[in-house]
């Protein structure tokens, strides 16, 4: 990212990117939440010193996503049931795809499921190879695939659900990768299959849900799918984007039926604008403002015919 700040604040329409995914497993049932900290932990949980139902476990040395994982052992101690795994760094992930592989899991008993998506380039991810029966029977990393395994598209997004008992038993037997020394949380389904434990890659995510951040561009595409995302939900409740491309919603907003956004309006995250507002063109409405029912915010003054209140 070439930042002094840490990766998972780095803002998505407003919002710090771990902040999204945090939301999409509370909106997916999650009653405990744990999120592993190493570099700029303390900036992090500052961040989210308000959340208080989250748990901040720290990794001090960074080994890997299984020795993350790892981390959790004593606090999930006491714990028996599913346990999804998410990377911080993933802003798109719904809670629609979190509850399909919590549901699959349960249903199926099986030790872990997991998600998968078909992508066109699927340079860089791990490859998802299946045996004769079409069941999972490994992840390859794509550093690491044949040539055969590189023309795979169907790819891990890293989007996991275990049993939490079957998890950490694994995990035990995870061995350190011979090239790097870091211990990788995908070498956990060949220990679970050698144990004769049951998993399965049977939920679909689609394919943007599979877009991580790890640079400056990533966090531009991702910024953008966002966006589409928080305008269509105003659409959708009665609110007419006049032209969408030229206009920014930031996460948070709430907009009342049949306002109008006008051309080169910005919404701050966390904004409250009331039913039948005329907003723009060339308006600003900064983070956590109200906006009055009916008013009309313009490009040379904040507001007519309304109140605007911080």
């Amino acid at each position: 990212m070439r930042s002094r700040v840490a990766k998972v604040l780095h803002e998505v329409c407003g919002r710090p990117m771990l902040g999204f995914v945090v939301s999409a497993c509370r909106l997916a049932g999650a009653d405990r939440l744990i999120v592993v900290v190493g570099h700029g932990r303390d900036d992090v949980e500052n961040a989210f010193r308000g959340e208080t139902d989250i748990v901040w476990v720290e990794q001090a040395e960074q080994k890997g996503t299984g020795h993350a994982v790892m981390c959790c052992r004593d606090t999930l101690s006491d714990f028996q049931g599913s346990a999804l795994v998410v990377a911080g760094d993933m802003p798109l992930v719904r809670r629609e795809m979190l509850m399909a592989l919590l549901e699959q899991r349960e249903q199926s008993q099986a030790a872990m499921t997991m998600a998968t998506t078909s992508l066109d380039d699927p340079t860089g991810y791990g490859r998802i190879v299946r045996d004769a029966a079409g069941e999972l029977a490994a992840i390859v990393e794509d550093r690491n695939c044949t040539d055969e395994q590189r023309r795979i598209r169907e790819v891990n997004p890293s989007y996991y659900c275990f049993d939490a008992r079957s998890l950490f038993a694994a995990l035990e037997r995870l061995a350190p990768d011979p090239a790097k020394g870091e211990y990788y949380l995908t070498d956990v389904v060949g220990i679970l299959r050698e144990g004769g434990e049951p998993v399965s890659a049977a939920v679909e995510a689609a394919p943007e849900e599979a877009t991580g951040v790890n640079s400056r561009v990533d966090l531009a595409a991702v910024g953008r799918i966002m966006q589409d995302r928080l305008q269509r939900r105003l659409l959708d409740d009665g609110v007419t984007i006049v032209d969408p491309d030229n206009t920014w919603v930031e996460a948070d907003v709430v907009v009342g039926q049949d306002t109008i956004l006008y051309p080169f309006t910005f919404i701050g995250a966390g904004a409250t604008i009331g039913e039948g507002c005329r907003i723009g063109p060339f308006a600003w409405i900064p983070r956590g403002e109200t906006v009055g029912a009916g008013s009309e915010v313009g490009p040379t003054e904040r507001m007519r015919n309304g109140a605007l209140a911080s």
